[in-house]
């Protein structure tokens, strides 16, 4: 019998409640408060997160013109560089014990690329890896993000898949610190072959290949039943 994967949609959240919840969830899985691994969907009004490598010309916009277009920052503790959250990207936030599945964070992340390979395949879209470069590509353009974090092998943060996003945020940023890399988008990608519920079809085929790729049964639950069904 697989483990269970509860699944909880957020909607749309901001990213600072979401990064506390993540925090305090990550650490009731850690003392065994929570007792099975989650997955957080959300979509986050914009925002820009720095994480442990990044780098001052990543950012060529200044804060002040940033705060003026209402763009949110943090500098968080995920790995990577920069990178941008808002309305049409799918956010994913897996709270793993990789001690339930495998030690090692190289496994985990080429685990969630294989996730979002197998949720953009549905759409018919062709993607694959990049060498050096975590995350999702289209050839040379990419199309989803992934920067996590690891505290006694509990895993918080993500990926973040571009679904219907509008692009032109990422030229505020060097998004990931990768010189000249071209963001693209499901909608983007499909063109006028765009399904009506993309964004409900995404949803759907995100939690399908999370849950297969790791071999588990997913199971949606309400935020307020995550302690309680435990």
């Amino acid at each position: 019998m697989s483990a269970e994967l509860a699944v909880v949609g957020l909607g749309q959240m901001a990213y600072e409640k979401a990064l506390d919840l993540q925090r305090q969830l990550a650490d009731a899985r850690i003392t065994g408060t929570v007792e099975r691994d989650l997955l957080l969907l959300v979509e986050h009004p914009p925002v820009i997160t720095l994480g442990r490598s990044f780098a001052v010309h990543s950012l060529p916009t200044s804060r002040d013109a940033l705060r003026a277009r209402g763009i949110d920052l943090f500098e968080i503790e995920r790995g990577g560089d920069i990178t941008f959250h808002g309305p049409g990207q799918l956010v994913g936030y897996p709270i793993f014990d990789l001690k339930q599945h495998r030690e090692d964070v190289h496994w985990f992340l080429r685990q969630l690329e294989e996730s979002i390979i197998r949720t953009l395949a549905s759409f018919g879209i062709v993607s694959g890896r990049r060498d050096k470069y975590t995350g999702v590509w289209i050839d040379d353009r990419k199309i989803a993000s992934i920067g996590i974090h690891v505290k006694k092998w509990v895993t918080w943060h993500g990926f973040a898949l571009n679904v219907t996003t509008d692009l032109s945020y990422f030229d505020l940023i060097v998004p990931c610190g990768i010189p000249d890399v071209i963001m693209t988008s499901i909608h983007r990608e499909l063109a006028e072959r765009t399904p009506r519920d993309v964004w409900g079809r995404a949803l759907d085929e995100v939690v399908l290949g999370v849950s297969e790729v790791f071999g588990m049964t997913p199971q949606m639950i309400t935020l307020d039943q995550i302690t309680r069904a435990d």
